[in-house]
């Protein structure tokens, strides 16, 4: 309810009207889409640890107060819920679960307390390169994840997008600070090949999808590929983020095996708090290209930017 902050906890209030819950709302596409749907006057209901994180928005929506890794959070979540828009994951293991079980456990525990609350409809954020064949352990949760949610009675709706950001987001953040050695170093050869689509883009996108949007009947069931107008390599977009922060480095490639070993090593020293992990360096080895280009991005009435329109000079 704009004007407050209303936290639902154990103890239910009575009867509330129809609202949209968001998961991941402080993440890169959360901000971006949450700023829409609070400006269209949508209900919304967030489900965070700590509200303090949603910034302004926090006095524009409702807040359940839980986690992906407490499931027993969702039932409160869910009450007098429509749709549910489920942005929420990670790509690293947590404290309180690992990448397995909050990124796929989770949405199949999330999905089944949806319909058990009488939700009618569920958005779920994929990636492109979903597989349980994949070399990488978030590839290999989001496809049993998607699976969870295809398979649900609810009306879904998929989104599969290649790499996702936007100016401030946790990774352009990394290199800007990064950029300040005196070379720029890389996982592995740089030569994985990426359609990169900003968060906006992506937001807009999601309010197409959604009811009532332009394309909300039609997205009932459907599974959109999102990517960006340009196909870039790894090394391609660092060097196009490195041209946004008006820095020239070299960039230097650093092989897998000792990116893995000295990766594991930070992890251990460092905890959760380490700056990077294997598993994060690894998703950049792995192609995420859609042979559908912008198409399905442009049926949603969305024409993507290319990432150096987007950052620009710094």
């Amino acid at each position: 309810m704009a004007g407050e902050v209303r936290i639902l906890g154990t103890a239910g209030a009575g009867r509330l009207p129809l609202v949209l819950l968001l998961t991941g709302a402080t993440g890169t596409v959360g901000r971006a889409l949450l700023a829409r749907l609070t400006a269209s006057g949508e209900p919304v209901r967030c489900l965070v640890r700590d509200p303090r994180r949603l910034g302004p928005e926090r006095v524009r929506v409702q807040i359940a107060l839980g986690d992906l890794g407490d499931h027993l959070s969702f039932r409160h979540a869910l009450r007098g819920v429509d749709t549910v828009v489920h942005l929420a994951s990670v790509i690293r293991d947590q404290p309180h679960g690992s990448i397995e079980e909050l990124s796929g456990v989770a949405t199949w525990r999330l999905v089944r307390a949806a319909e058990r609350a009488g939700v009618r409809r569920f958005v779920f954020f994929s990636t492109l390169g979903a597989s349980t064949r994949s070399r990488a352990r978030l590839m290999r949760a989001k496809a049993v994840a998607e699976e969870a949610v295809v398979e649900s009675p609810l009306e879904h709706t998929v989104f599969a997008p290649s790499i996702i950001y936007s100016p401030s987001d946790p990774y352009l953040t990394l290199l800007a600070r990064m950029s300040w050695l005196p070379v720029m170093p890389i996982p592995g050869s740089g030569r994985a090949a990426f359609q990169p689509i900003w968060a906006g883009d992506v937001a807009d996108c999601v309010m197409a999808a959604l009811p009532g949007g332009d394309a909300g009947a039609a997205s009932v069931g459907a599974r959109y590929e999102l990517a960006g107008p340009e196909t870039l390599t790894h090394r391609q977009i660092v060097e196009t983020a490195l041209a946004a922060f008006h820095r020239r480095r070299r960039i230097v490639g650093i092989p897998a095996p000792l990116t893995r070993r000295l990766l594991e090593l930070i992890e251990l020293l460092g905890g959760p708090t380490a700056f990077a992990t294997w598993d994060e360096a690894e998703l950049l080895e792995v192609p995420l290209v859609s042979s559908r280009g912008t198409a399905d991005a442009r049926r949603l009435g969305v024409d993507p930017r290319p990432m150096r329109a987007v950052l620009g000079p710094s």
